[in-house]
């Protein structure tokens, strides 16, 4: 169910971020910190869409272990790792973070199968840290700009009281 809200919110969500973003963007003579709010935007975008793509492979990898037909068992996904170790399957699991499908063998030992791409998480992981590290840079550079200006700028001491 998880993986179904995934797959449907996170089009929307990047759909508005993107849309957000570029708007934004397209106004910029409003400043510099409008134009990291973009670009976060656009980052927040692209960090959705791929989290999205990844939730769409394991969601098919889901899919395929629940189909009951002919050549189910062992678990189709499973089977990436032969068919020797696949045959001791007892079932599977889904990891939202980082996006995994990990099959479970008695005995406490698992494997991950490899269906999600392997650039997925590290794009999705740069793209949201991206999309909150612009915002919070501008805030800092506001709060320090606001401190210099009180103390009388760059070649001034700071007043004592």
């Amino acid at each position: 169910m998880v993986l179904l809200f995934i797959i449907l919110a996170g089009p929307v969500i990047a759909f508005g971020l993107t849309g957000y973003g570029s708007t934004t963007l397209a106004r910029r003579r409003e400043g510099g910190a409008r134009t990291a709010h973009g670009l976060a935007a656009l980052a927040g975008a692209g960090a959705a869409a791929m989290y999205t793509w990844g939730a769409l492979h394991v969601g098919m990898a889901v899919l395929d272990a629940d189909d009951s037909g002919a050549g189910s068992a062992p678990l189709r996904p499973c089977r990436a790792a032969g068919d020797e170790k696949a045959k001791e399957v007892v079932g599977y699991e889904v990891h939202y973070l980082p996006l995994d499908f990990v099959c479970h063998v008695p005995g406490g030992r698992d494997y991950t199968v490899d269906t999600v791409p392997g650039y997925v998480t590290p794009a999705a992981l740069t793209l949201g840290l991206t999309a909150v590290a612009l915002p919070l840079s501008t805030a800092f550079a506001a709060e320090f700009r606001t401190r210099r200006s009180r103390n009388g700028g760059p070649d001034r001491e700071p007043q004592r009281s």
